[in-house]
């Protein structure tokens, strides 16, 4: 724990930053003047991921579900700022701002107060009453629908998402509930991302995110001939009920009943902190809360990004690249254009890999043998550090091994979570920290995947920067991005850039910055560390990644590819159970 310094305590102003992840919610307080960490704590989610069954109910859940407790939230977050605060010493009213970012898209249904359905007896064996995070893939079969039905009716949102809507976003997860639990639709009187869901409760108020509903519910420009406009007067618009009754008759009227609402734009006030809400997380009551937002879109003015032309790759559990732009284009598989919609003042873009630390972890659990576990015991090592020395002691192409990044589906460019992963090239001589390397190779050629469908399409990237854990822990993917792509990579000198970037908004909301780049300029600490590529395994990566495309290709552009039957034979499987 770091003494407080410079102004006495009791003058020192702070912002608090709340980071809703997949497992846990962290909580950062930072000093609004120069952004100094003062204090950081982690709330575990007591339920994690809900995959195989409900909390008290046995009957197994379909696959590619993942939900979670809502309830879990709130007490994570207690956890955590109660710590902080007592950690840091500081008084509540010294907070001067709350901001918080959540993983997404994670949608709930609520009763007409915010509190969730699954808090009610009646619908608690019910999986479509729970909270569908952004990782629940089982409505890969309503985002098909939603896709063919927008094709055949021209809707512009087909264009604004890259051509695919995403079985990850709202619309998916609301149909998937209108065609499989409609008691449940009915019941439920709004439909909300999480991210604005943890607002509510902080502030008492329903207010939405123009971001999140711009890149995750069909917010979108319903009219071409605007790329270029800048007014605030353009006509952003959710679907309309006709393309919503064509995907399901009950959905006519869903977005004025369960989903439209009081959007507001990034870093403004939501409202006060309520006097419960005060008392439970041991804060001042009325302190200005920011509007909510995505976790890796809170991560770029955190890396100190104000400005277009610089992609930021946010490494965790998965990878989201974030992009600012002067203008508006339409790129493959991109996750959605929003103008304002990271920073205030650009267009904002999305893509991203849907497993990428998750993909490792499930290696490291599922795919390593014992006997490397027991050896990284013996050494007093972890079995990550074993397997990383001696896959950087490989040389590219040494493995002989190629593989497809989609253990957990593809978000980009083909966005479609049934595909599945593939290793190439396996012999009864690869050895585990061959196939480790490969995995961390097919996740940088898919990134590379993705950088070269937005300059292809114009949109001008100039530098690569990184943050999240992985770019933190692993210096072997970042070198081995940086060779693949072919450019230098910057890291962020944050560890916690997530809830940096929410402590930042947090003060925007209070006022204490009138912009971003002035809260980016005071608060965010210059990167140190940057990764070169190294030319002369540029050739062979070339090569590597040839062979990447045609299977990427092969295997993800296939109507019939070979893992779609096999999802189908999964499904059909289960069914019949």
């Amino acid at each position: 724990m770091k003494r407080l310094r410079s102004l006495p305590a009791r003058r020192r102003r702070f912002v608090l930053g709340i980071d809703f992840g997949t497992l846990s919610a962290r909580a950062l307080l930072v000093d609004v003047d120069n952004g100094e960490k003062i204090a950081e704590a982690v709330g575990e989610y007591s339920h994690g991921v809900i995959e195989e069954h409900l909390p008290n109910d046995r009957k197994r859940l379909p696959p590619e579900t993942a939900l979670q407790h809502p309830a879990d939230y709130l007490d994570a977050m207690a956890q955590a700022v109660r710590r902080v605060m007592r950690e840091a010493r500081v008084k509540p009213e010294q907070v001067q701002g709350i901001g918080t970012d959540f993983t997404s898209c994670t949608v709930l249904p609520t009763r007409a107060d915010g509190t969730p359905l699954c808090f009610d007896k009646r619908w608690q064996k019910n999986p479509h009453a729970w909270v569908k995070l952004w990782k629940h893939h089982a409505a890969q079969p309503e985002a098909d629908r939603i896709n063919a039905v927008g094709a055949k009716r021209n809707e512009y949102f087909v264009r604004a998402y890259g051509g695919r809507y995403s079985s990850e976003w709202f619309f998916s997860k609301l149909l998937e509930t209108a065609n499989h639990a409609p008691e449940v639709y009915r019941a439920a009187d709004r439909y909300i991302e999480a991210g604005d869901w943890i607002v509510w409760q902080l502030c008492g108020r329903e207010r939405r995110c123009l971001s999140a509903a711009g890149f995750k519910a069909m917010w979108v420009y319903p009219r071409d001939g605007l790329a270029s406009d800048k007014t605030d007067s353009l006509p952003f618009d959710y679907p309309s009920p006709a393309f919503l009754a064509a995907l399901n008759p009950l959905l006519k009227n869903a977005v004025s009943e369960k989903v439209s609402g009081d959007l507001r734009r990034l870093g403004e006030n939501a409202g006060g902190l309520t006097r419960a809400m005060a008392a439970r997380l041991g804060l001042r009551e009325g302190t200005p809360v920011a509007v909510g937002n995505i976790d890796a879109h809170v991560a770029v003015p955190a890396c100190g990004v104000t400005t277009a032309g610089k992609l930021v790759m946010i490494l965790g559990t998965s990878t989201c690249h974030l992009l600012l732009g002067d203008e508006r284009q339409e790129v493959e598989g991109m996750c959605g254009v929003v103008q304002d919609g990271v920073v205030n003042g650009f267009w904002g873009y999305e893509a991203g890999q849907a497993g990428v630390g998750d993909l490792f972890a499930w290696y490291m659990a599922h795919g390593v043998p014992a006997s490397v576990h027991a050896e990284a015991k013996k050494l007093r090592t972890t079995v990550y550090q074993l397997l990383e020395k001696r896959a950087a002691a490989l040389k590219p192409g040494e493995s002989g091994l190629l593989a497809l990044d989609w253990w957990n589906g593809c978000r980009s460019v083909l966005m479609d979570s049934s595909l599945s992963g593939m290793l190439v090239g396996a012999t009864l001589g690869t050895r585990p920290h061959e196939i480790y390397r490969a995995l961390i190779e097919a996740t940088a050629f898919g990134t590379r995947k993705i950088i070269e469908a937005f300059t292809s399409k114009g949109v001008i990237i100039d530098e690569l920067y990184a943050c999240g854990g992985l770019a933190q822990k692993n210096p072997l993917l970042l070198q081995i991005y940086s060779d693949v792509t072919g450019r230098p990579i910057r890291v962020a000198a944050s560890e916690q850039t997530c809830a940096l970037g929410a402590a930042m908004h947090g003060a925007l909301a209070a006022g204490l910055y009138p912009d971003m780049e002035q809260a980016s300029k005071k608060m965010v600490r210059p990167s140190t560390q940057t990764y070169q590529p190294n030319r002369l395994r540029k050739p062979v990566y070339d090569q590597l990644y040839a062979e990447y495309t045609r299977l990427h290709d092969t295997f993800g552009r296939a109507p019939n590819s070979p893992m779609k039957v096999l999802r189908r034979l999964r499904a059909k499987a289960f069914a019949q159970e």
